[in-house]
């Protein structure tokens, strides 16, 4: 096929400005289980890139203030799947101890009758986060918080 993209095209890493390197850094090891892969040496140029089983996942760069505007244009949120319902528990679990605040309150599915959803969360710079899983959500009857919207939409 000329002049397309591989079938192989995939999501690489994800780069996201941050604040706090260090807060930042701790946070995302933390929730995520990400090891450092490199770190910047230049202290004019802080970074960190975070990976785990040797894939590089995430790449965090102190070159921001304020907090993540979610009214601009942009990322609107960053979305990590889990295996299993149980996985979304811990992290929620983890996330209430760090004092995270949440868009929804306890896991809830991705829209009305839907098995697979997750948690929905800011980390420390305002930047939206979710951890879901595909499947398991419907049998908790947890409710959709918005009927008429997918739930990752953060209404």
């Amino acid at each position: 096929m000329s002049g397309t993209i591989s079938s192989t095209l995939q999501t690489g890493h994800v780069g996201l400005n941050v604040t706090d390197l260090a807060r930042s850094t701790a946070f995302y090891r933390r929730i995520l289980g990400l090891e450092p892969v490199q770190e910047g040496t230049d202290p004019e140029q802080p970074f960190v890139f975070l990976g785990r089983d040797g894939r590089l996942v995430l790449t965090l760069w102190q070159q921001s203030e304020g907090s993540f505007p979610v009214g601009a244009p942009g990322l609107h949120h960053l979305s990590f799947q889990v295996d299993s319902l149980d996985e979304v528990r811990a992290a929620e679990a983890l996330l209430h101890e760090l004092g995270a605040s949440f868009a929804h309150e306890g896991v809830v599915p991705h829209g009305e009758g839907a098995d697979s959803g997750g948690i929905f969360f800011t980390d420390p710079d305002g930047i939206r986060l979710e951890i879901y899983t595909p499947a398991g959500v419907r049998d908790t009857g947890a409710e959709a918080p918005v009927p008429s919207a997918p739930t990752c939409g953060f209404f």
